[in-house]
């Protein structure tokens, strides 16, 4: 479980700083785009959150203009 949450601290960092390139302990990770990155932090996120055993829910909003 520290490990995790380690590893997402460590994301949570580097893309605050603008940073894409990761490093932990040996090895590297490069992700490609912001996208990427805040994928990484959600999955881990989510991860943490199944351990912790929280629920983890998804709210959708669906709008439209009625016609």
């Amino acid at each position: 479980m520290a490990t995790l949450q380690e590893h997402l601290e460590t994301l949570r960092e580097a893309r605050a700083s603008g940073l894409r390139k990761v490093k932990y302990g040996e090895r590297e990770m490069e992700y490609r785009t912001d996208e990427e990155l805040a994928a990484a932090i959600a999955d881990l996120e989510r991860r943490i959150a199944q351990q912790n055993g929280a629920a983890v829910h998804t709210i959708r909003i669906y709008s439209s203009k009625g016609f």
